[in-house]
């Protein structure tokens, strides 16, 4: 199961009841944290989602509006006696961020990792596949991907003659006693897949990694189609487009996120998603969902 909790759903400055972007992603107890906008430890708090349980932060690029939670961040896992390392990811040219947000956090009494975000790695039980968006700096998207293992066959494993104290590590995927889960496991199953992609204009890279997703979290910047000026030229997206490229990667959710602070209210904006994908839901601080594995 994969639980997702919106923690901020604001652009460019937070508002009284709109938190700047920020996403928890949490499986068995493991966290990762999609940017971290201005306050985002008292989001994690208010909304019940561990800190201390963060084992990777995965930005999307580096505008003030996404990163200004770190240094508070930071020390406040220091705070809870932290010892686990921390590793940050995002896209290229942290030396200098890094340098600036250690400055401002001071000594740590646990480990911190800067890392590109150039190629799929496995954070959390998660494996995270970073991909280019388009935006006014270099910025990445990502997809967060939990596969489930194919199902297991009591009789094969009867027939090999595996003891059954192995079966368990078996369906596992690991491997015991000279015997493997090829031995014993059928073709792998659909798994769990949720896109995550701020800030962006619509691009062919977003609709290939979100085809089929569970959940497609996007940049909505602008309710009106009268701003589509404004998206092209900061790097945005309108809600209409955001629904459409949900329509195109066959989505099977889609929460819209990072409204501009000139919308105060995102059913006009909703609409506007729902023209083409009728399942649209517009994000609010505090959404969460609880995934699971198909039945099959």
């Amino acid at each position: 199961m994969m639980q997702i909790t919106l923690l901020g759903t604001g652009g460019t400055q937070p508002l009284p009841d709109r938190a700047l972007a920020a996403m928890a992603v949490t499986v068995q107890g493991r966290t990762l944290l999609l940017d971290c906008g201005e306050g985002t430890q008292v989001s994690l708090r208010r909304y019940g989602v561990s800190a201390y349980r963060i084992e990777a932060v995965l930005l999307t690029h580096y505008h003030g509006d996404h990163i200004l939670g770190l240094p508070g961040l930071l020390q406040t896992l220091a705070s809870l006696n932290r010892t686990a390392p921390l590793t940050i990811y995002g896209p290229p040219g942290q030396e200098g961020l890094a340098a600036a947000i250690s400055l401002l956090a001071g000594p740590l009494p646990y480990p911190v990792a800067w890392k590109p975000a150039a190629a799929p790695f496995t954070a959390a039980g998660l494996t995270v596949t970073p991909f280019a968006l388009k935006h006014r700096v270099p910025c990445c998207g990502y997809q967060l991907h939990l596969p489930r293992a194919g199902r297991f066959d009591a009789a094969r494993a009867k027939a090999a003659g595996i003891p059954l104290e192995y079966w368990r590590v078996l369906q596992a995927g690991q491997s015991i006693g000279g015997f493997t889960p090829d031995d014993v496991l059928g073709p792998p199953r659909r798994g769990l897949t949720v896109v995550y992609a701020t800030d962006t204009r619509p691009c062919p890279a977003l609709v290939h990694a979100a085809l089929g997703a569970d959940l497609l979290c996007m940049d909505s910047t602008y309710a009106d189609d009268a701003d589509l000026p404004k998206a092209k030229l900061y790097g945005h997206s309108t809600c209409r487009e955001v629904g459409a490229l949900a329509d195109e990667a066959m989505v099977r959710r889609l929460w819209l996120t990072h409204y501009s602070a000139a919308v105060t209210d995102p059913a006009p904006g909703l609409t506007a998603a729902q023209a083409h994908y009728p399942k649209a839901a517009a994000g609010v601080d505090g959404m969460r969902l609880e995934l699971e594995f198909d039945e099959a």
